[in-house]
């Protein structure tokens, strides 16, 4: 696969130009761009002219198309955490909780997606395993507004149970209460356990302070 074209004869922008290649970049070997005496610009990406110089390499430009992916999964749950602002600003207020730890844990649990259902059966934007639904009076885990009133009712008896010791109740939430306990109050050393409270709470940090999250 190769292109060899001339912004000049194309009527587009050097920079129009490059974006519009940066998947072909990203698949190839990079783009390569030679100026001729008379300023027309050709870009290549199988240069076989050894005047052609690097203008982007492909690990560039497959770092690049990480970061407009990455902004636009961020974009998503920043848009979707805008339409359940405000039932979450209540349910926390409700139950005594941070709106802010409430949203760390949506956003790890479900990304906002009221009709999420994982393997194992857990639903809802707060991903409610059956058993606790039943436990808190959920009727339907798939409507958000029961979802997030029983996920924020268990999150806040973890707190009460961990004398509100945020890891605790974050991984009690992901691996049960009954698994902190077994391992002396400290965060069970299950793979996803480990690496899910440090996720929720980077949210959590975000969401308090606005910082980016990684």
């Amino acid at each position: 696969m190769a292109f060899h074209c001339s912004p000049r004869l194309l009527g587009l922008s050097l920079l129009a130009l490059i974006s519009a290649m940066l998947p072909l970049a990203a698949a190839a070997a990079g783009i390569y761009v030679y100026t001729a005496e008379d300023g027309a610009v050709s870009l290549s990406n199988v240069p076989e002219d050894p005047r052609y110089k690097v203008l982007l390499s492909d690990e560039t430009a497959a770092v690049d198309s990480l970061a407009r992916r990455s902004e636009r999964r961020v974009g998503r749950v920043g848009n979707a955490k805008a339409r359940y602002d405000q039932v979450v600003a209540q349910t926390a207020l409700a139950y005594g909780l941070e709106s802010s730890l409430l949203h760390a844990v949506i956003s790890a649990e479900s990304g906002y997606n009221p009709a999420a259902v994982s393997p194992k059966g857990a639903r809802g934007l707060m991903q409610l395993m059956p058993a606790t639904a039943l436990r808190y009076g959920v009727a339907d885990a798939l409507d958000p507004v029961q979802n997030l009133q029983g996920g924020a009712r268990y999150l806040r008896d973890l707190l009460k149970m961990f004398n509100s010791d945020k890891r605790l109740a974050v991984a009690a939430y992901n691996a049960g209460e009954n698994a902190v306990a077994r391992y002396g109050n400290q965060i069970p050393p299950y793979r996803e356990t480990v690496s899910y409270v440090p996720k929720v709470m980077r949210y959590y940090e975000h969401y308090q302070t606005g910082s980016e999250t990684r």
